[in-house]
């Protein structure tokens, strides 16, 4: 069957079946990851971010695709996790933002939706690198315009873009080396591939093993039942000062609109002096407002200004809190306090590990979020670390390089001062808090804290996930690895020695200071084994010892 033309209600179909192909095989998509470390977490991220982008979709089904594509990109955006979820957000932001003015496409205006979208991805990559999603998505466009110059059937179209990106994903070992050395494509563009084939898939009228998105588990749930009481438990009923978890969206109205001209910034501005966690997201139709206030009934009001107010969602988190810690009944006549004066600065940073998290809470980092390998944290979770540290100027580090653009991409959606230092480890990320001085302007803050990454070494253990070979060691499956700025430098059987080897690779005569920080999986006497090989064989330098409780990697160092 031929289709020469696609509305909104075909595409919002198309996204949903692509995330679902995604999320069928996002454990595959995470096998592909090409260190053998347990975090391999490419189809995660995307899995998450494509079905944060399908989830707005659904929300906002309609006839008019540019709409359509204006909410799977919103929804791409605030999901977005790693660099994968980061790329793909920017991929379709571009394609939405071509069609936006669109009540249906032809198939023309469909390739060319796919170049604008690499465009728009390329841009947002600093050093793009060939053999990865980008090269994927490149290559697909092109065959997508070449197909269009010859045929109207936009199933066509689909079938050189998924043909095209199979293609180059076979080809990507031999564009990335490491690719190639280790005998597996590149798992961005995989992931990228399972969504055109989801789109393929409903326009030919195919079924790929669909799964709901309401199916798909939420941030709360990835969480424990026990880490979550532990963490309510830490706070008093009657302490939280904004009690009413208030969501709900405005479908502007042009009547009220001539009498009250919608500004986002404005807005957003207005509703955050009823409280804070406040998100405000909108295009030409709806704004989407999250706030925790004390006055809900004062922010609904406000919104119907600009238009009918719809998907209203308005939750007592006193009486959440009290369910939640085993308190009867919650407090009564809590009387609401102003929201606090903004401090000059706040300091944002990523732990994976309560014991790392204390440690940068001990050296004045002001909010942690959890995250890190496994589960990358999302550009709406940092956005709303932001508003919480609560600052003039807010400093973020990621400590992963996989969280770097979500927290770059973080900055353009928030008001306030921000900047990102890009951390790509723990160590890294200590050292630059280190450098930190709270007497300092921001600019000059950010020059100390860049300059600062440079002067710490990062090596990391961990253990392999299957057999490889790379970069030389043949690996097999639980060898314990030594990592050294993301490069294996050794392999070992007992962890202990792998560390030890790891440190004979990073401590020089220019080395002062070793810290130690071991995992949760390493016992007392691995540490005292460890310690003290330290202290005999690097006599010259001081060795600190910190239990960061960290999962996967057995022992991070840092030498200075």
């Amino acid at each position: 069957m031929s289709i020469t033309s696609i509305d909104g209600k075909r595409f919002a179909e198309m996204i949903v079946m692509g995330a679902s192909q995604l999320s069928a095989n996002a454990a595959l998509v995470d096998a592909l990851n090409v260190f053998p470390v347990p975090d391999g977490d490419t189809g995660t991220n995307m899995n998450l971010s494509m079905t944060s982008g399908a989830k707005e979709v659904q929300n906002n089904v309609q006839a008019h695709i540019g709409k359509v594509g204006s909410a799977l990109s919103k929804g791409l955006l605030m999901g977005a996790r790693g660099n994968s979820g980061v790329i793909l957000s920017q991929l379709f932001r571009g394609f939405a933002k071509k069609i936006e003015h669109k009540e249906i496409i032809d198939a023309k205006e469909f390739a060319d939706a796919f170049v604008a979208g690499v465009d728009t991805a390329y841009k947002a990559v600093m050093k793009p690198v060939e053999g990865t999603i980008l090269t994927v998505a490149r290559e697909a466009s092109k065959a997508a315009v070449q197909s269009a110059e010859q045929t109207d059937d936009i199933v066509t179209v689909m079938e050189a873009i998924v043909k095209e990106a199979n293609a180059t994903l076979q080809r990507t070992p031999e564009l990335l080396p490491v690719l190639k050395e280790v005998g597996v494509v590149d798992s961005g563009g995989q992931g990228l591939v399972f969504v055109y084939e989801g789109f393929l898939a409903q326009l030919k009228g195919e079924k790929t093993g669909e799964i709901s998105m309401a199916e798909q588990p939420s941030m709360d749930q990835l969480v424990s039942a026990e880490h979550h009481m532990s963490v309510q438990g830490h706070i008093n009923t009657e302490d939280i000062v904004f009690g009413y978890c208030t969501e709900f969206m405005v479908r502007f109205e042009e009547d009220k609109l001539k009498k009250h001209p919608f500004d986002e910034k404005e807005f957003r501005n207005h509703l955050s002096e009823y409280g804070d966690s406040l998100l405000v997201i909108s295009d030409d139709e709806i704004v989407k407002v999250h706030i925790h206030s004390e006055q809900p009934g004062e922010c609904l009001n406000y919104g119907q200004r600009f238009g009918s107010l719809i998907k209203i969602k308005v939750d007592n988190m006193r009486e959440q809190h009290s369910s939640i810690v085993g308190k009867s009944e919650s407090p009564v006549n809590v009387k609401a306090e102003a929201p606090k004066k903004k401090e000059e600065f706040g300091i944002v940073t990523v732990a994976m590990g309560s014991g790392v998290a204390d440690l940068f809470r001990s050296i004045g980092a002001k909010v942690v979020i959890e995250g890190g390998q496994t589960m990358n944290p999302s550009t709406e979770d940092i956005v709303k670390a932001i508003q919480e540290v609560n600052a003039k100027n807010v400093i973020i580090l990621p400590n992963n390089k996989n969280i770097i653009m979500a927290a770059q991409q973080s900055v353009e959606l928030v008001d306030d001062r921000v900047i990102v230092i890009p951390s790509k480890t723990v160590p890294q990320g200590m050292s630059a808090l280190l450098a930190f001085n709270p007497a300092l302007s921001l600019e000059e803050n950010e020059k100390a804290m860049n300059t600062a990454l440079t002067h710490v070494k990062t090596g990391q253990v961990t253990f392999s996930v299957r057999d490889t070979k790379i970069e030389g060691l043949d690996i097999e499956s639980g060898d314990f690895m030594g990592i050294q700025e993301g490069k294996i430098k050794n392999k070992n059987k007992d962890q202990v020695k792998a560390a030890e080897e790891l440190l004979a690779h990073m401590i020089d005569e220019d080395s002062e200071i070793l810290t130690i920080i071991y995992g949760e999986d390493v016992s007392k006497e691995e540490v005292e084994t460890l310690t003290s090989y330290c202290e005999e064989k690097f006599e010259d330098v001081e060795v600190e010892v910190h239990n960061g409780r960290q999962p996967l990697y057995s022992f991070i160092f840092a030498v200075e």
